[in-house]
């Protein structure tokens, strides 16, 4: 257990590595970034920041000398990070990232758990494709195996002419075909140092042009008679991999079951929601799990909750939305809104009866 100002280091310096130093420093823990050069939203929070490449071992050396424990904000760290970190422990472990950061590896873990993913295949050349979309059929679609999020490093193939005009970039990819599913669903969960695991109310996710643009609760019949068997895979997930800190895995509602999309070994989008809307956030949390500190309560404290991306320019006018009821705010302080760039988030309420206003 961390004592008090001790220094917890957060690899990234994007808006969740802002959200946890918050939660962090509320705990009594300074907190120190590291990440390349970039919007890096994080160091107006952080005690101290270091801006270096990830191969730079001499800043890494003294970015690590401050740290008493270190986790991450995003799952696109390279793994030699972590070949030269010189302290310990690193939470979540890196074996988390060995795992989400090549897809069909990912969807491989799951499969071995029990988890049934989309109808897939590995692509390292074009007949590899041509016979995917034989086999698997169309529509479908082509990702990256590596990197890539929000929709970018995605191609939509609608029919095998489609896949014949296809530029193959020469990288590791993976071919999925499409699920009629009903719903998009998240399942949040936290596991502590000591293995006791506790998950948010799943929500439901809507997406537009692959990016995350509102999750709510409740999420509706479809997603909630699905949840006791993602939750059971979830734990299994978590378990296998001895994690520690906050674990995302999504998942397609069908008619069939759920149907496992991808996993993300940290605190995500669709949690966002927890802030305002839980007992305790994802965030902080996810601290408390890196501290090895006791879980908080992740009961849902709303009888409704809705979180809107504002995404690009819909961040201009934002403040405006202060003057609704029960409504709640969050810019990340970036500095240029452009096309498909998450600039923050807003949270609209509904509290149980009696429960008093925020």
């Amino acid at each position: 257990m961390l004592k008090p100002g001790s220094t917890i280091g957060i690899l990234g310096g994007g808006q969740l590595g802002r959200m946890l130093a918050i939660e962090g420093a509320r705990l009594g823990y300074r907190c120190v970034g590291y990440a390349p050069e970039g919007d890096n939203v994080a160091a107006e929070v952080c005690a101290d920041f270091f801006v270096a490449r990830w191969d730079d071992t001499a800043a890494l050396a003294a970015f690590a000398a401050q740290c008493d424990a270190i986790t991450y904000e995003f799952e696109n760290v390279p793994l030699s990070v972590f070949d030269t970190l010189p302290v310990e422990p690193v939470f979540p472990p890196r074996k988390a990232l060995e795992v989400a950061q090549d897809r069909l590896a990912e969807k491989r873990f799951v499969e071995g758990l029990g988890g049934r993913p989309a109808l897939h295949a590995a692509i390292d050349s074009r007949a590899d494709l041509d016979d995917a979309v034989e086999r698997i059929g169309t529509p479908g679609i082509l990702k990256t195996r590596r990197e890539g999020y929000d929709g970018k490093g995605q191609w939509r193939i609608a029919s095998a002419h489609d896949a014949e005009s296809v530029q193959l970039s020469g990288g590791p990819a993976i071919y999925e075909g499409f699920v009629d599913f009903g719903a998009e669903f998240s399942v949040i969960l936290v596991r502590g140092q000591d293995g006791d695991v506790r998950f948010w109310e799943s929500a439901r996710n809507v997406h537009r042009d692959g990016i995350l643009a509102t999750s709510s609760l409740p999420a509706g019949e479809a997603i909630a008679g699905q949840v006791e068997e993602t939750h059971a895979l979830a734990k299994l997930v978590a378990d296998a991999l001895d994690y520690v800190g906050v674990l995302t895995l999504e998942f397609f509602a069908t008619t069939n079951g759920p149907v496992f999309n991808e996993m993300a070994p940290r605190v995500h989008n669709s949690g966002h929601w927890t802030i305002e809307g839980a007992v305790t956030s994802q965030f902080a949390n996810h601290m408390r799990a890196v501290a090895g500190l006791p879980l908080g309560d992740t009961a849902t404290v709303a009888e409704t909750v809705t979180m809107t991306n504002l995404i690009g320019k819909d961040s201009a006018s934002a403040q405006t939305l202060l003057g609704e009821p029960d409504t709640h705010l969050h810019l990340y302080g970036k500095k240029q809104a452009r096309a498909g760039r998450k600039m923050g988030h807003v949270t609209r309420l509904t509290r149980r009866t009696g429960s008093g206003q925020s």
